[in-house]
């Protein structure tokens, strides 16, 4: 009786687990759009989805797989669902008793990290750290494939790396990087932030935690509208308490977890002193410091480990903490909803479009988000930001040579010359200037199909691999 029920029990918590965090993305919707998140079917294969645009490719090459998708909001919802089931399935293989497995998968699925970043609308970063636990299994293929789909962000790709093993990790770690890699050396885009975006997304406090507290549960994102609202009620304590119970079970976490871990949090708290402004502000590609609190994305394999390495009493007081952080989380997530996304209407045939007045941000379904627009053709992006009222990303070159060629007595000539090929003014009228379409980078293309092809070199690696056993026999391996 008790073997047949340690056979249910793990799969039924978990995909109750996995259903609580990841039901919007079950709801019946044609879009998903919130905050950074936007996905509907409409989507386009572009250059700035290439990391080829006007911004950095920090959307690389997650645009790009959504652009070359028939149905990108249906993969979205099975990509979160089994993202989701990864963290889950991971954490049982990392508990070592049945209660040391139930709290490692209550500490994969339901952490802060995931849930705030949900609500910024980061939804493939939440991805990538439900699949870091299977990455850091090291169990061939499953372990190359999560660290593929983790590559979807260049912050994702990064930390999938750091936990990748052997010659064919660091062989999938380099063809997952080079599309954003590559387009950000030689694309020709803003290679730098500014001082005051360092400063902007750093992390932040919550309620009676602190900020280091707030870190130490794995929460503290910058931005305090992406916060359930138990965090602002002092649910956050429980994470501190959760910290201390898991570092009882260190011994259980191995070396590289923790090293990991340390380099995570070490990020955050230089974020935190301001420490990284100087790198973000000057040198190329630093950006990817500048929001510190997502680097502890590092520390969650060593969380779940140690939630599974811990004796039986202790390993369910681990899980009642990690539910206890976040109780609301199912309740906060419902902003994830689908909702509905109208997109300019523009006969562009391929060619870029300058939308003289639309702002970055839009409001969709009464909460902020992106604007649809890049993501449905080529469109000379500002990328202008304001955080609190502080300005902490300027618009881009081409888009300033642009709006003031317009504003100037609409250069037709200047806006060709920067490859501007339809203009749509603020009252909505259409201006074409003659400007040809302009071809994909055949470079970021090359780069993307390589991408693509990671899963299938895995695939055989892994067949050849089995191939050789069988041959050689178990004695011989």
């Amino acid at each position: 009786m008790r073997a047949a029920a340690s056979r249910w029990w793990a799969p039924a918590y978990g995909a109750l687990l996995v259903v609580l965090l990841t039901w919007p993305f079950l709801v019946p919707g044609e879009a998903f759009a919130l905050r950074d998140m936007m996905v509907f079917d409409a989507m386009a294969l572009t250059r700035a989805s290439l990391g080829w645009g006007d911004l950095a490719a920090r959307n690389v090459p997650q645009d790009a797989l959504l652009g070359i998708l028939p149905r990108p909001v249906l993969f979205v919802r099975v990509f979160m669902v089994a993202a989701a089931g990864c963290a889950a399935w991971a954490g049982h293989r990392l508990g070592r008793s049945p209660f040391g497995r139930a709290a490692a998968m209550t500490v994969a699925v339901w952490n802060p990290f995931v849930v705030e970043r949900l609500l910024q609308g980061q939804w493939s970063l939440a991805a990538a750290a439900w699949l870091l636990p299977m990455v850091a299994l090291g169990v061939p293929p499953v372990s190359g494939l999560a660290h593929w789909l983790a590559s979807l962000t260049p912050t994702g790709a990064l930390a999938a790396a750091c936990f990748a093993r052997g010659r064919r990790g660091l062989a999938v770690s380099v063809l997952t990087c080079l599309p954003w890699v590559v387009a950000g050396v030689f694309a020709g885009t803003q290679g730098t932030s500014s001082a005051a975006s360092a400063s902007a997304f750093a992390p932040r406090a919550e309620a009676y935690a602190g900020t280091l507290g707030s870190l130490a549960g794995l929460g503290g994102i910058w931005n305090g509208q992406a916060v359930p609202a138990s965090r602002e009620h002092g649910f956050a304590l429980f994470g501190v308490l959760l910290c201390v119970l898991l570092a009882l079970a260190w011994r259980a976490v191995p070396r590289r977890f923790l090293l990991c871990a340390a380099v995570g949090f070490t990020v955050a708290l230089a974020s935190w002193a301001g420490l990284t402004a100087p790198l973000v502000q000057h040198v190329p590609g630093a950006g990817l410091l500048r929001d510190g609190q997502k680097w502890l994305i590092l520390a969650v394999p060593a969380f779940v480990a140690a939630a599974g390495g811990l004796e039986a009493r202790r390993a369910l007081t681990a899980a009642a903490f990690a539910l206890l952080q976040i109780p609301d989380a199912p309740v906060a997530l419902a902003a994830l909803a689908p909702t509905a996304v109208e997109v300019p209407a523009v006969d562009h045939r391929g060619r870029d479009v300058f939308f003289e007045s639309r702002d970055t941000l839009q409001t969709v379904g009464g909460a902020p988000a992106v604007d649809p627009a890049p993501k449905a053709m080529n469109v000379v992006e500002s990328g202008a930001l304001s955080v609190d009222g502080v300005a902490v990303d300027l618009p881009s070159l081409r888009w300033s040579a642009a709006q003031a060629a317009v504003s100037g007595g609409e250069d037709l000539a200047r806006l060709r010359e920067l490859g501007v090929g339809v203009v749509v003014r603020a009252d909505g009228s259409v201006e074409e200037t003659g400007a040809p379409a302009r071809e994909l980078p055949v470079l970021g293309v090359a780069l993307f199909a390589l991408w693509c092809m990671v899963p299938l070199t895995q695939c055989v690696q892994h067949h050849s691999f089995n191939r050789k056993a069988s041959y050689l026999g178990t004695s011989d391996i």
